[in-house]
């Protein structure tokens, strides 16, 4: 006999009989002995968030944080922990906590600091975790209490849950509630509220340790940008380096030791680890919160190490906005540069070189480089922006700002004549009008493959590789130049 109540099924509500809050620390003292090991399994470890000490100096080179994190630049961080475990002689269950939902479990590092002994014999990443949906699927064919709208309340094994609760009571009855105002469960199905390590930690003695566990984790990345401000006649410019580093990985690290590499890692693809999805609203940073000179540059195998030096906190879905480094009227260079290979138009590009004496000097990580200037009311423009690649020191970072809107350019073929079947010859005109008030200088860039000879030219070139050709012309005001010239091309 089936006894139907109708409505809809929803979840406003659930109380579990089993206390998730109970002290399993020392839940069963038995022990037995397994290939020579003393084993207590009951034992249950719940191992605390990292304390870190209280940072004594505000900015001080060195901190005592029971936390590192060290973020590269292509969706991977690896995060260091020190945490006091309380361990029975014998085998310990241990669940470790509040670990990054994106953790690869396979490149977890455990180390007790004490005892070189104490190792883990079993590892379980646990991603199943409570809710409403999982508390039914786990107690199918098991016993639950369930009250209905009007406050009718049942106890019966569960059937079914996925249109209404579907109970079989003790009488034999088969009873259908659609609409559910609570469901009571015995135990929490042992699952967990976070993702989490499970581990069996053998330890030959008992007693606190202080335990250093390492781990890989993706969802974490960072970048840099570059804020330029061109002094009025475009020669220097104050330049602000700031870093942004994204927490998706699932978990907040508090005052944590923040280090940034800066180089291309390489990996091995492999599967993606299962993930845990936290329903939590992106939280971005206020604003930039750095102060100059915050980072400590170093050299790390063959990338870079950028290491803040004070502890910082990384909210789980936040993007924390830092400064890197900080430079003021630094020499720059504006060209104009017309190359039909990238352009028709004659493009604006902004060099500044990356040394110790022209005000910079620190290995400058790739990055997106923005450039303003101040109009005639002192206020900041935007003026354009471009990526740079990785930049070491004493090297130079090109930027293309934009196009010239007074400055423009056309190239024309007025000859071609195929000398042989290797061979070609070919004529060019390029015309440079400038409608400005002042004279310009423009560089014009060309570009041959194969063997080739310029027979001809209106104006002094100079070959800048085995592939290129540069002239460098004034163009009067509010007027125009012509430049041209014949190449001989083989292959």
């Amino acid at each position: 006999m089936i006894f139907t109540v109708s409505a809809t099924l929803v979840y406003p509500d659930f109380a579990l009989h089993h206390d998730f809050t109970e002290n399993r620390n020392q839940a069963d003292r038995s022990h037995t002995v397994v290939n020579g090991i003393k084993s207590s399994s009951s034992v249950v470890t719940e191992v605390e968030s990292p304390n870190p000490l209280a940072i004594l100096k505000a900015g001080a080179a060195t901190t005592d944080s029971g936390t590192e994190v060290t973020v590269y630049d292509n969706n991977l961080a690896l995060i260091k922990e020190k945490r006091e475990l309380e361990l029975d002689s014998g085998v310990n269950r241990v669940e470790y906590g509040d670990v990054a939902a994106l953790i690869d479990p396979t490149s977890v590092v455990f180390e007790d600091t004490r005892d070189n002994d104490t190792a883990v014999l079993e590892q379980n990443y646990e991603y199943d975790l409570v809710s409403s949906e999982k508390l039914l699927q786990k107690f199918l064919d098991r016993e639950i209490t369930v009250t209905e709208k009007e406050g009718e309340t049942y106890t019966g094994t569960l059937l079914s849950y996925d249109d209404g609760v579907v109970l079989r009571l003790s009488d034999g009855k088969v009873i259908t509630i659609s609409e559910v105002s609570k469901v009571e469960f015995p135990d929490s199905a042992d699952l967990l509220t976070k993702p989490t390590l499970v581990w069996q930690v053998y330890s030959p003695s008992a007693g606190t340790r202080d335990v250093l566990t390492s781990y890989l984790t993706g969802g974490m990345s960072w970048k840099a940008d570059y804020i330029v401000k061109a002094s009025a006649d475009d020669t220097k410019a104050d330049v602000q380096g700031w870093v942004s580093i994204n927490n998706a990985a699932g978990t907040t690290y508090e005052d944590a030791r923040l280090k940034l590499v800066a180089g291309e890692v390489h990996r091995v693809v492999a599967p993606t680890s299962p993930r845990y999805e936290e329903e939590v609203e992106e939280d971005v940073a206020e604003g930039y919160s750095g102060a100059k000179d915050n980072f400590v540059e170093e050299a790390l195998f063959e990338y870079h190490l950028y290491t803040l030096e004070r502890p910082a906190t990384l909210k789980n879905n936040q993007v924390k906005q830092l400064s890197l480094l900080s430079a003021d009227a630094v020499p720059v260079e504006k060209e104009l540069l017309f190359d039909v290979t990238k352009s028709n138009d004659v493009r604006v590009v902004l060099t500044l070189n990356n040394s110790k004496e022209k005000g910079l000097g620190m290995p400058l990580p790739a990055g997106t480089l923005r450039v303003y200037k101040a109009d005639s009311q002192g206020q900041l423009q935007f003026l354009g922006e471009d990526r740079i690649e990785h930049t070491p020191k004493d090297e130079e970072a090109e930027v293309v700002v934009g196009n010239a809107f007074d400055v423009t350019g056309k190239r024309t073929q007025t000859n071609y004549n195929r000398v042989t079947l290797y061979a070609w010859k070919e004529s060019y005109e390029t015309e440079i009008k400038n409608h400005k008030s002042q004279p310009q200088k423009v560089k014009i860039l060309e570009h041959f493959y194969g063997e080739w000879k310029i027979t001809n030219t209106s104006d002094p070139y100079e070959k800048k590789d085995a592939f290129t050709a540069e002239w460098e012309i004034t163009v009067p005001a509010d007027s125009s130049k012509k430049v041209t010239y014949t190449v001989e091309q083989s292959y």
